[in-house]
């Protein structure tokens, strides 16, 4: 029996893990091993971390400091969730392992939605992003490629003509593109093709230097962006607890404590509806840890 179940070990759940270790509660994290921060070879905006830190770095290091704060841990992805009285039941995929505590913690997530280019995974975080409010002062002055889908491709590439002017959006996926987003390219100078990508072109593995388009054209550049929209929010836990989540499947929290619209299950990070930075789901992790302390001694008194 644990005090406090995490699913998920991102970033959002290993700060969660660290605040309640240092509460000396009995905590178990769940993690699958495979998220954003799994994929993210480099943050560039951390406080402490001025030539950026991979997602693998962060997940090493804060693993070892939870878990000599006495913190478990188990690789498994979490399949289903329920309440039985005051207690929290999860069940495991692998060998339907099930798993109880008094109180749960969703930091579960969002996956990114890109095709599967050759080339494309090592460059992530390195030299080509994901999110503009993270990564577009890194594209300053540079010759920068999005590669994506429709009007979220578009979109992005007006957001960084705020870092560079010499931008190129490729929609991958052909996919129907509104008027006013041309019209806005055209009047940006922002060069559209509508072709699928073959491979991305590459120096050093993880250097982005321009894809390789299915009809042997090649267009070059110094960094890029992916923007396919469609992400997946990982919120189906949420859904069966009964989980209050908006029609983005963001899961609603209430802004102090963290705390669901279920009493007693605590969501941080990507999956809670708010500006997706790794700072954040820090914060979020933490404060949701906090929040599940007090409850658990208040219980006691």
């Amino acid at each position: 029996m644990y005090d406090c179940i995490i699913i998920g070990g991102g970033i959002a759940g290993l700060q969660a893990a660290i605040q309640l270790g240092r509460y000396e509660h009995q905590v178990l994290v769940v993690d699958s091993d495979y998220g954003r921060s799994t994929l993210c070879r480099a943050y560039h905006n951390l406080l402490g971390w001025p030539n950026g830190v991979s997602g693998d770095e962060l997940r090493k290091l804060g693993r070892e400091h939870a878990e000599k704060l006495g913190i478990e841990f188990v690789q498994d992805e979490v399949v289903r969730a329920e309440k039985q009285g005051e207690l929290f039941t999860v069940q495991g995929k692998k060998e339907e392992a099930t798993y109880q505590a008094k109180r749960l913690l969703l930091a579960t997530g969002v996956l990114d939605r890109f095709p599967p280019l050759p080339g494309l995974v090592p460059c992530l975080g390195l030299s080509v992003y994901v999110c503009p409010d993270c990564d577009g002062y890194e594209v300053k002055n540079k010759r920068t490629v999005v590669l994506g889908a429709g009007n979220t491709g578009a979109s992005m590439a007006l957001t960084l003509i705020s870092w560079t002017d010499d931008l190129v959006y490729i929609n991958h996926d052909q996919k129907e593109l509104k008027e006013e987003f041309r019209l806005k390219l055209d009047q940006n100078n922002i060069t559209y093709i509508e072709q699928p990508i073959e491979r991305v072109l590459t120096e050093k593995e993880w250097e982005f230097r321009g894809v390789q388009l299915t009809n042997g054209e090649e267009i070059r550049g110094d960094k890029g962006f992916i923007a396919f929209g469609g992400n997946e929010v990982k919120s189906q836990l949420a859904k069966q607890l009964g989980i209050e989540r908006l029609e983005n499947k963001h899961i609603l929290t209430d802004p102090r404590s963290k705390m669901t619209s279920v009493k007693h299950v605590w969501a941080a990070g990507d999956v809670v509806a708010h500006s997706e930075q790794v700072t954040i789901a820090m914060g979020e992790g933490s404060q949701a840890a906090i929040w599940i302390h007090k409850s658990l001694i208040n219980e006691n008194k």
